[in-house]
């Protein structure tokens, strides 16, 4: 038996700063882009300003705050949550220290926040050290102060957000990252903000995921015929081909991952033999990609689970994350 070391999570030992790029997409819409890291959105209207995820801490999230002002004075009335992971969320303080008066987020989101925001500030805290320098800064949880609809997806449980000269829909399309995403879309410019709904060259992150409803989802935003989207990760896509491009992207990941998650259960496998299975299909097609080997011990342990029947994602803490990248290494 080996006494060798257990190796670091992939994205601890990932430290590079990222280069930043902050793009106008319309008149109204902004995308804050980073290399794969966790992106935002930005809208502009005559009156005030939205964002769409806060970022990690009140550091970057100021960082943000500082390319906004280059083009706007306006204030920064509003925040979207588009879910509760704590790399969107935890910077939300240095919105409403700016004068923010509304951090908005879906119910499945307030839920998941209540149920386990805790476990997940531990834990992606502790496995993103780049993305939390600054970490003392951040002062807890961060709670929503106005909540939409009531869970249920689709349109008909949609705030409307008028910024003046620019009006944001927001809404729950459908479960797929988490059973709580929310998209802000911008209808007369034909700009969406899906957060982790939707990756583009990066990895897509399944820990907390619904894989079964996941591609419905994806075909619900196709539906809308953007002419722009802001990714969670990954560059933003301009023009329908390239929005295709990315809705493909994430749901090739999303089925071959899950379909690999269910042979793996089939055959009694352990979470380092699915971990062997899934990398035959997913390697040759997304290995090269940002945060790739961050993600998949993540999601091939969620597939796994959700193909033995578990509906809701078991909670990651700290702790369950040592032992899950303990038994990859064993």
């Amino acid at each position: 038996m080996s006494n060798a070391p257990t190796k670091a999570f992939a994205s601890q030992a990932d430290l590079a700063d990222k280069t930043i790029k902050f793009e106008q997409l319309s008149k109204h819409c902004w995308a804050y882009t980073a290399e794969g890291d966790p992106n935002s959105g930005v809208i502009i209207g005559d009156k005030y300003i939205m964002v769409s995820d806060a970022t990690a801490t009140p550091d970057m999230a100021r960082d943000l705050i500082a390319k906004i002002r280059t083009v706007s004075d306006k204030p920064i009335k509003y925040v979207l949550l588009t879910h509760y992971h704590a790399v969107r969320v935890l910077g939300a303080s240095a919105y409403t220290a700016e004068g923010a008066t509304e951090v908005i987020a879906s119910r499945g989101t307030y839920e998941l926040i209540v149920e386990r925001g805790a476990q997940d500030m531990q834990s992606e805290i502790e496995r993103f050290p780049r993305l939390f320098r600054g970490v003392e800064g951040i002062p807890g949880l961060t709670w929503p102060t106005l909540v939409v609809g009531d869970g249920k997806p689709g349109r008909q449980g949609s705030l409307t957000v008028d910024l003046g000269g620019v009006k944001v829909e927001i809404w729950h399309p459908g479960s797929g990252h988490t059973r709580g995403d929310t998209i802000a879309w911008v209808e007369d410019e034909q700009v969406l903000f899906s957060g982790d709904l939707v990756e583009y060259e990066a990895g897509v992150y399944t820990g907390d995921a619904q894989l079964e409803e996941w591609p419905a989802t994806l075909e619900a935003l196709r539906a809308l015929n953007a002419q722009a989207i802001v990714p969670g990760r990954g560059e933003a896509m301009k023009g329908q081909a390239d929005v295709n491009k990315a809705l493909d992207y994430t749901k090739r990941w999303v089925e071959t991952l899950f379909r690999c998650g269910k042979e793996a259960a089939a055959q009694g496998l352990d979470l380092k033999a699915s971990m062997a299975h899934t990398r035959k299909s997913m390697d040759p097609i997304f290995g090269h990609v940002f945060i790739y080997e961050h993600c998949l011990p993540f999601d091939v342990s969620r597939a796994y689970d959700e193909a033995k029947g578990i509906k809701n994602p078991r909670i990651w803490t700290a702790d369950r994350d040592k032992e899950m990248w303990a038994a990859l290494q064993a």
